[in-house]
């Protein structure tokens, strides 16, 4: 069947593991941590019931993811929009640039063209001044026949002049500024014309003077057109270069823009993590406060005792191989189905560099519970009343209840626990009664584990006992406060100062003494000191603040279960949160049922339990063990799929408990074998009693008879369990019951020994005087007699015969014999012959002479002592 981890099942409902299992507790459902799993049922089952609130959180969710979206959205237009404006920025920047650089480089052509039309200028006017004198010179020389044809040589050079001029002004046009050179132009022509109508009728114009179109025009284009193109590379690589700074700066922005982008997402997104790790820390913690541990735990990974190394490996989530390459190196080799010690798993795990935590049988089969602390409510103290036997304990509490208890108990002492309740003062306090007698052990530990409170009842006359020791360190081991109540006060020779200064070496010290620790005078048969005992429990139990939650589904411990003949099994429980009713469907270790009928204890029919309420219930499969955890299902098929999957688990521990025989065992088992066995079927009345004498049957010595405990139950002894013992040879020990007509019968035809008790240390007595008579007997030298010789004989075919005198005792043909010469053994052996005079004879007295033959020692001298002697069996005692 198909199981599905509640942590997953979480994951694919969208809620935390915590979430989860707090709803699994109010559906009841079995679950201790994350890690475990839930059978098919239990899924369809949270599926059904978590439906609308599954859906609810769908909706939830895909309004979360709306918003979501839409800030998501949100962002990105903000973005959008930032990094528009930073577009729109960078291209006004680049405008900016752009006609900045456009202006300088206007301006710097300007001034280049200033320059150079000033030069040109300069240069023109130098030109025209030495052309003016060497026409001045010439038109001296000239005679003034030629003045016509000088005249026609100056309009010429004047047209040429104007053509020129045309031409240069032409190639200025481009320039921003053609004002200047225009001015100039004027400047110029107005000179020449100035000049030419004041030298025209003066100058003579002779034929060989160089006219000015005749000087080489193309040149002057060719120096214009490469000027122009200068001026026009220099204006390009100025725009590219502008294009290229421009585009840097781009993208120095958009870089930085990315990188300031980049770096807040950034920073969002760390920020989110911080906060959903400290999220999760804060889950972890409260998930950790409401199971009990501590937060460290939390990521241990959890595993049940002999885990195989398959489940090791999905249970940390690594390769099979790499944990049994480990265990290889480790020395020990093991399978994929083969089960691993704890400390192997321990060490696998460390060597990993994870955390485990070893689940024990019984941690798997407690459950793990969170209540709301608005809903808790206070409840009533539980005290358990612990002490040493025939301290007062059942007396304290008939005073107490105003009842005969102890008159019902056999031999005066309490044989299991026993549960009330006390009203006082409009409030009720539950007692639990556990027994003193060092058998009862278990019983008294379950006490101090279920309890809020412990009495300590001490004789005043008596002490500290080694059972008083016992409930005090049980107390302390359950972290429970203990109230002491000095008991038998009234007696003469009680002296209370003696016990609570006894009381102080095991650290319980009186408030009066600067300690934690309240201690009361009572005496249980004058009455005295109760109403004082029973204020400091209460006081005690307000210190404690107990509270529970009433409304939810019961929960709590077994105190004891039996047999009833008339009523099938039938608990004892303690409720310890939530309300139990009749109907309710149960789980108790490995039993399930329905609450068919409870019993308040004054015996009367009750249709609810509260917390701290102690009843016995009807309706059972089969009598729960006493300690074991209950709680109600919603459903009783839950309950009997789970009590099942435990009856399943135990048998499966149970068949890996058979030992096979191996060749490095085989020695072991044969020396083993030789032990004898002690076989016991085991019946009582009610389970706590069966514990307690199994526990003190397992304390004696069995080194050399071993006692197994074949079958035990509660209830009366059947034909069955007589039919049992017959075929394993056992011994039928019936405790507080008796067996019916049938079986005594049956038990008488085949010879099976039935012996029952009432009260449990006169079973043990028992027990152990059988297991002494079973023990193999010692094996003792008894010396018969012994005789001096006298004389030898050496006799035909019977070898050298001793004449010898008995001095003491009386020796036997059949005794042993030891030849003693000077003090020191020679020889042991025995008796060849014995003959008295002709006659052979058995045995010899003292003061009478005889012949004795030793066989296989001819060594025999005068002088020697022959002591006889003979190995006898002697029953053990211990």
């Amino acid at each position: 069947m198909a199981k599905v981890r509640i942590s997953s099942l979480a994951k694919d409902f969208g809620m935390s593991s915590k979430e989860l299992m707090g709803h699994l507790a109010e559906m009841k459902i079995p679950a201790k941590s994350a890690s475990s799993t839930l059978e098919d049922a239990y899924v369809s089952i949270v599926k059904q019931k978590l439906a609308p609130i599954l859906e609810a959180r769908a909706a939830e969710v895909e309004a979360a993811k709306e918003a979501e979206l839409a800030a998501e959205r949100a962002e990105r237009a903000a973005q959008a929009a930032a990094a528009e404006r930073e577009r729109l920025a960078a291209e006004a920047r680049r405008e900016e640039e752009r006609r900045l650089s456009l202006a300088a480089r206007t301006a710097e052509e300007t001034a280049r063209a200033v320059a150079a039309a000033r030069e040109e200028d300069q240069r023109r006017k130098e030109e025209a001044r030495r052309r003016e004198e060497e026409l001045e010179a010439k038109r001296r020389a000239v005679p003034a026949s030629d003045s016509g044809s000088r005249f026609r040589s100056l309009l010429d050079q004047i047209a040429a002049q104007e053509e020129v001029l045309k031409e240069r002004e032409e190639a200025q046009a481009p320039a921003p500024e053609p004002e200047a050179p225009a001015r100039s132009r004027s400047g110029r022509e107005g000179g020449q014309s100035r000049r030419r109508s004041n030298t025209a009728p003066a100058v003579p114009a002779p034929m060989d003077m160089p006219v000015p179109e005749r000087q080489p025009k193309n040149k002057k284009r060719r120096g214009a057109k490469t000027e122009e193109d200068h001026y026009a590379r220099m204006a390009r690589e100025a725009e590219e270069y502008s294009r290229e700074k421009v585009l840097e700066e781009a993208r120095a922005a958009v870089e930085e823009a990315t990188r300031e982008s980049t770096g807040r997402r950034r920073k969002r997104k760390e920020k989110r993590e911080r906060e959903a790790a400290q999220a999760q820390e804060e889950r972890k913690l409260e998930e950790a406060i409401a199971q009990g541990i501590s937060p460290e735990e939390m990521d241990a990974v959890r595993v049940s005792e002999g885990v195989t190394v398959q489940e090791l490996a999905e249970a940390l989530d690594v390769s099979a191989n790499d944990i049994i390459k480990r265990l290889f190196l480790l020395g020990t080799p093991l399978t994929m189905t083969q089960s691993m010690s704890n400390d192997l798993v321990e060490l696998v795990a460390d060597d990993l560099g994870r955390q485990i935590k070893i689940i024990t049988p019984e941690e798997e089969n407690t459950f793990t519970f969170y209540d709301d602390p608005a809903d808790l409510v206070p409840r009533p103290p539980v005290v358990t009343v612990m002490g040493h036997v025939d301290h007062g304990k059942t007396s304290l509490l008939d005073a107490i209840r105003h009842t005969g208890v102890t008159r019902t108990e056999a031999g005066g002492i309490t044989q299991h626990i026993g549960a009330s309740q006390v009203s006082i003062n409009d409030r009720v306090i539950t007692f639990v009664d556990t027994p003193g007698h060092e058998a009862f052990t278990a019983m008294r530990a379950r006490g101090a584990k279920v309890t809020d409170v412990v009495v300590l009842v001490v004789a005043a006359d008596d002490g500290v006992m080694p059972q008083t020791i016992e409930a005090i360190n049980h107390s302390k081991a359950a972290e429970v406060p203990i109230v002491v109540a000095v008991n038998k006060c009234d007696k003469p020779e009680a002296n209370p100062d003696r016990v609570r200064q006894e009381l102080v070496e095991y650290g319980v010290i009186p408030e009066e003494w600067g300690g934690q620790n309240m201690f009361v005078n009572v005496s249980a048969k004058q009455g005295q000191g109760i109403d004082d005992l029973l204020e400091t429990i209460l006081l005690q139990s307000d210190v404690l603040e107990l509270k529970a939650n009433p409304d939810t589904f019961a929960s709590g411990y077994i105190l004891e279960g039996k047999l009833d003949r008339g009523r099938g099994p039938v608990a004892t429980l303690l409720v310890s949160r939530g309300t139990l009713h009749v109907g309710d469907a149960i789980v108790a270790g490995q039993c399930w049922g329905r609450v068919r009928a409870m019993l308040n204890p004054r015996g009367e029919q009750v249709e609810v339990a509260k917390p701290s309420d102690p009843v016995e219930i009807l309706g059972l499969s089969a009598v729960p063990g006493a300690g074991d955890e209950f709680r109600v299902f919603e459903d009783d098929r839950d309950a009997r799929d789970l009590a099942d999957e435990r009856a399943l688990k135990a048998r499966i521990e149970e068949q890996n408990k058979v030992k096979h025989v191996t060749l490095e065992t085989l020695f072991d088992e044969m020396s083993q074998n030789e032990l004898r066995d002690l076989n016991l079927v085991v019946k009582a009345d009610v389970q706590g009693s069966i514990e307690a004498l199994a526990d003190a049957l397992g304390k004696m010595d069995q080194s050399e008879v071993r006692i197994n405990i074949i079958h035990s139950a509660v209830g009366a002894i059947s034909e069955t369990d007589v039919t049992l013992a017959a075929a394993s040879n056992a011994i039928i020990v019936g405790f507080g019951v008796r067996p019916q007509g049938k079986a005594r019968d049956l038990a008488e035809k085949e010879k099976v020994q039935i012996k029952t008790y009432s009260i449990i240390y006169k079973a043990i007595e028992d027990i152990d005087a059988a297991r002494i008579g079973m023990l193999k007997p010692t094996e003792e030298e008894v010396t018969t007699g012994s005789a001096e010789v006298r004389d030898t004989f050496r006799v035909p075919k019977a070898g050298l015969i001793a004449g010898c005198m008995v001095t003491e005792g009386e020796i036997s043909r059949d005794d042993q014999v030891r030849v003693v010469r000077d003090g020191v053994v020679v020889f042991t052996g025995t008796f060849g012959s014995m003959r008295r005079f002709k006659d052979d004879v058995k045995s010899v007295k003292a003061g009478y002479e005889c012949g004795l033959g030793i066989d296989k020692f001819q060594d025999i001298k005068v002088g020697d002592i022959l002591e006889a002697f003979k190995i006898v069996e002697v029953a053990r005692t211990e």
